[in-house]
């Protein structure tokens, strides 16, 4: 094939390669910005629970810049947008897309903040955060989740996130204290520890409950004397807060 022919053809190759691309690209961003008019409907659907008819325009910003199809696996790759929780192995999911924004919502992180993620997942939540606090320190008990989650975060740029294994329910004390705490797994009650490594001034988003049992959205508010109060938010359903405790 002559030099000329080789060149175009080579280009075609290029461009249908990059239109592809793309193409995907466009997809996806679509597919968010789907996914963030149903939590704006959801919103409104439980707004006299949460007191609001409007999530924080910079969490659902967050929401629509992190790709959570590299979140899952690539068969589910498909349906990575759609407004529900999605197995990502040993036992574990990843939130649902509502509860995850409105959980970073109730939490009110800012700039400068540095937030305590428990159970790290797929990394998705941690990537939300990062997109809002200055650190996010996140803790997984599976091994292999960990590992996961620290590769792919590393992967697409989440320099903010630091990942370790271990028991959440007793925290990370050499972080404390936290501005910030999310807990992405249901104990029986809230951890003393996280309580304590709680900043005051700062809050807290839990699932309580047991695994069969009723669990709610708690959020716990330390305030700047150093006084708990809780609120149940909603009622929810996630996996149980494992560990030695």
């Amino acid at each position: 094939m002559p030099f000329t022919r080789r060149l175009r053809f080579s280009v075609a190759l290029l461009c249908i390669g990059l239109f592809g691309t793309a193409a995907h690209a466009d997809e996806y961003a679509a597919k968010r910005q789907a996914l963030i008019d149903e939590i704006r409907r959801e919103t409104r659907w439980v707004s006299s629970e949460i007191g609001k008819t409007e999530l924080d325009a910079q969490v659902l910003a967050a929401m629509g810049k992190v790709p959570r199809h590299e979140f899952v696996s690539e068969d589910l790759r498909s349906i990575a947008y759609a407004n529900r929780p999605l197995p990502i192995g040993y036992g574990q999911t990843i939130s649902q897309p509502f509860i995850v924004a409105l959980m970073t919502d109730l939490l009110r992180v800012k700039p400068d903040d540095t937030v305590l993620e428990i159970g790290t997942g797929s990394g998705y939540q941690a990537a939300v955060l990062a997109e809002l606090a200055e650190r996010v320190y996140s803790i997984e008990i599976v091994p292999e989740l960990t590992q996961m989650a620290t590769e792919r975060l590393k992967r697409l740029g989440y320099a903010k996130v630091e990942t370790k294994t271990g028991d959440g329910y007793y925290g990370w004390p050499e972080h404390a204290p936290f501005d910030a705490i999310i807990v992405t797994a249901a104990p029986t009650q809230i951890p003393p520890p996280l309580v304590q490594q709680l900043k005051p001034g700062g809050r807290m988003i839990i699932p309580v409950g047991g695994q069969f049992l009723l669990q709610y959205l708690v959020l716990v508010e330390k305030s700047e004397q150093g006084k708990i109060s809780t609120r149940q938010i909603v009622p929810v359903q996630f996996v149980p807060l494992t560990g030695a405790h």
